[in-house]
């Protein structure tokens, strides 16, 4: 069926759902390449060695506002949220930070899950439109046996053809995504983890500061 063709030729073998299926691959593949390189960036050092850093940093010179701005320099859900604590306590001088620091929690998820949603949904989708496009290629089968009169694979082999090549495109397509979502969401976890660690990391080292810190 497929002897001596070229991949561009199988592939415009597949229909009009094949089109909507490599569109939505370029998008999955987009995505995650960006996700990939963006939690890259924000998983630079580990969240006890981050923690160890800061109260170090704390020790040596008692500045709050110099390791607010070496958390900024960091750029990390974790750097942020200690910014945030740190922040409130600068702020307040009350060593009740929790909060403010759980808050910065939502929001550094919300950006740490944008976009996943698109690759989950691909993943999910993708199955069904090779599906449909293996139903359409039925149904051409089945009208131009109604056009011939009779059966033989002569008549039958395009929509065969088309059956074929968008289930294995559907698959191709869907398989990556579901990987690629459950490896993110995944990473997705780690971070909230870290997160919750540097919480609670946080909030002792606070604790443990001089008062006159609150006004360097």
């Amino acid at each position: 069926m497929f002897e001596n063709k070229s991949i561009f030729e199988i592939l415009s073998m597949g229909g009009a759902t094949l089109y909507v299926l490599l569109f939505a691959s370029i998008i999955s593949v987009t995505v995650i390449i960006f996700k990939i390189l963006e939690f890259k960036s924000k998983n630079k050092i580990s969240v006890q060695n981050f923690m160890k850093k800061i109260h170090k940093l704390l020790q040596e010179n008692n500045n709050i506002t110099e390791v607010i701005l070496f958390c900024k320099r960091i750029n990390s859900p974790v750097a942020n949220i200690v910014k945030a604590g740190l922040t409130q306590f600068l702020h307040t001088g009350k060593p009740n930070v929790k909060e403010a620091m759980k808050r910065e929690i939502l929001l550094e998820t919300v950006k740490l899950e944008r976009y996943t949603t698109i690759i989950g949904t691909i993943g999910s989708v993708s199955v069904y439109i090779g599906l449909f496009g293996t139903v359409i290629g039925i149904i051409h089968s089945f009208h131009n046996i109604s056009l011939a009169g009779s059966g033989g694979i002569s008549v039958v082999i395009g929509g065969v053809a088309e059956s074929l090549i968008a289930t294995a495109t559907g698959l191709l397509v869907a398989i990556p995504a579901v990987v690629a979502y459950n490896f993110l969401s995944k990473a997705i976890d780690n971070f909230t983890v870290d997160m919750e660690y540097a919480v609670s990391a946080t909030d002792d080292i606070i604790k443990l500061l001089p008062k006159e810190s609150v006004y360097k």
